[in-house]
């Protein structure tokens, strides 16, 4: 099958399958003559992953590459930071497929080329990237949209790949993934959209293109805010996250955080992960529960950016 070149996460990826979400044209086009840093292939994985060490249902690891299964969709096969194979079930829908490959499976390439990847969305302020990372359902997504309501840009959503920039490469950076964006039913009723516009992923879940609100710029990093749901509080609340604090939050988000280990990654990333703490700045926001308070938090977000470098909680 003809391959179809594309950028994401600062990679030129080669693929079989169409990613419309990706950039066609953002980086350069990769030429016959030069390999593309990712392929993805169609190919047969049953047997691989019938002989490999099965970690649940879901995941497994045989001969250096982590396989992933999702009933009813594909086997998945990620090796060596450079290629995705993909098993396709039957009539599998594409578009399921894809969700796939752009998450989990890239956030197992970077990885494997020893790139921190978070689980979060990250936003130009400021011409500062700030991350935004929480567990599934904080409103991360949502608290990002917002802000794209308001004129700030989308570096990415889901899977943040951070990096070095600078001619020292010491200086944290985020790179921007591609023009996309997830949200619920309830996100878009919430931020005034209307859920019928936009093509549906799963449920109640939709795809939401933001190619006019999409930085394409590597961006260095201005902060890290850990988004949290507080059943107690009935206003949001920041505080810092210093030394083991903040390590703590840096692996809690690290996206599929499981595959440290098995990848033999847990010395690179406790050395990143601890740099990235001593040049970011990592905060805790904390907001009711009861209520999502879009727009306040929003606004902390943006006050927070416009504290130059300051290191302690934003003023009541």
């Amino acid at each position: 099958m003809s391959m179809q070149n594309y950028g994401a996460f600062g990679l030129q990826i080669a693929s079989e399958l169409a990613l419309p979400e990706a950039l066609a044209s953002f980086w350069q086009e990769v030429q016959e003559e030069q390999e593309p840093d990712v392929t993805i292939v169609y190919g047969d994985l049953e047997q691989a992953w019938n002989e490999s060490e099965i970690y649940n249902s879901y995941y497994a690891f045989s001969n250096e590459q982590f396989m992933m299964h999702i009933p009813d969709l594909a086997l998945f096969s990620v090796r060596e930071g450079k290629q995705i194979i993909v098993s396709p079930y039957g009539d599998a829908d594409e578009h399921k497929i894809r969700l796939y490959l752009l998450g989990t499976c890239m956030g197992a390439i970077l990885l494997q080329r020893r790139i921190v990847p978070l689980h979060g969305s990250a936003i130009v302020i400021g011409g500062k990237a700030y991350a935004i990372v929480g567990e599934s359902g904080a409103g991360k997504s949502t608290l990002a949209a917002a802000l794209l309501q308001e004129g700030y840009k989308l570096l990415t959503d889901d899977v943040i790949a951070l990096s070095w920039c600078g001619s020292d490469q010491q200086v944290p950076a985020v790179i921007p993934a591609y023009p996309q964006q997830k949200l619920w039913e309830q996100s878009l009723d919430q931020l005034g959209m209307n859920s019928g516009s936009y093509a549906t992923l799963y449920e109640n879940k939709f795809a939401v293109p933001v190619t006019r609100m999409f930085s394409k710029e590597v961006t260095p990093l201005g902060g890290i805010i850990e988004l949290v749901k507080n059943e107690e509080l009935e206003e949001t609340t920041f505080t810092v996250c210093e030394g083991i604090k903040g390590l703590h939050v840096l692996h809690t988000h690290t996206f599929r955080n499981f595959l440290i280990p098995s990848f033999g990654l847990s010395q690179w990333h406790f050395t990143e992960t601890a740099k990235l703490c001593g040049m970011v700045p990592i905060y805790q926001l904390q907001r009711p529960s009861a209520r999502m308070t879009i727009n306040d938090l929003a606004e902390r977000i943006v006050q927070l950016a416009g504290a130059s470098n300051r290191l302690s909680p934003i003023a009541e």
